[in-house]
């Protein structure tokens, strides 16, 4: 992601494409997102309506603990490119033991700590920072879930997020990915011995739900 004075939110489109996403032209007041269930469930949350910003919209967020057996009790959660939150906050909704979210944009940050006081979540750990950078400093297999929204239309850096993301991933453990175009496992040499157990299609967005193979 190019760096600026006032850098997109991590899980951020860019152009006609994020305000397609969000239903209307840039702006920077707020609307809300919903916890779809957990502890908070039905919660909402306020989201800045930042440029770019991109929500994981609720149907898909709804598939993907529905994949992921619905609670993740006692689960160390990385949030790699935060954005709004929607993923990490719905995974301590359901009882995620660590969440980590990363975003490096001040003011989407300054949002994400709003929401965390707000619900008290104390399972909850907000980093201020470039996620790559942030990634290559924790120790490798040290999440069971690693939810991986960088912003859509930069095949570099998705290639560069995956490389990060891929050893933080524990035996066992899952790595969701958000993307402007289907992952072909095949076709990238960072996910040899990896599998797409799941995955979908909602509106741009592919999802995807990946294991190392022989640990399904």
């Amino acid at each position: 992601m190019t760096r600026s004075s006032s850098p997109r939110p991590h899980g951020a489109r860019s152009g006609a494409s994020a305000a397609l996403a969000r239903g209307k032209g840039g702006g920077t007041g707020a609307h809300t997102i919903r916890i779809i269930g957990g502890d908070w469930k039905r919660t909402p949350l306020p989201v800045l309506d930042l440029d770019g910003l991109r929500p994981t919209p609720d149907r898909v967020r709804e598939t993907l603990f529905n994949w992921l057996g619905q609670q993740l009790d006692g689960l160390r959660c990385l949030d790699l490119f935060a954005g709004s939150g929607a993923l990490g906050f719905e995974a301590a909704s359901r009882g995620a033991a660590r969440v980590v979210m990363v975003e490096r944009n001040a003011r989407a940050a300054a949002q994400l700590r709003a929401n965390q006081a707000r619900l008290s979540a104390r399972s909850i750990e907000i980093a201020e920072a470039d996620a790559l950078r942030l990634a290559a400093g924790l120790a490798p297999g040290s999440f069971d879930v690693v939810f991986l929204d960088p912003p859509f239309g930069d095949a570099a850096l998705l290639a560069r997020a995956l490389d990060a993301a891929l050893p933080l991933v524990a035996p066992h453990g899952w790595l969701y990915v958000e993307s402007g175009e289907r992952l072909d496992p095949a076709a990238r040499p960072a996910l040899a011995g990896w599998s797409v157990v799941r995955e979908g299609k909602a509106g741009a967005v592919f999802y995807h739900l990946l294991q190392r193979e022989n640990e399904e």
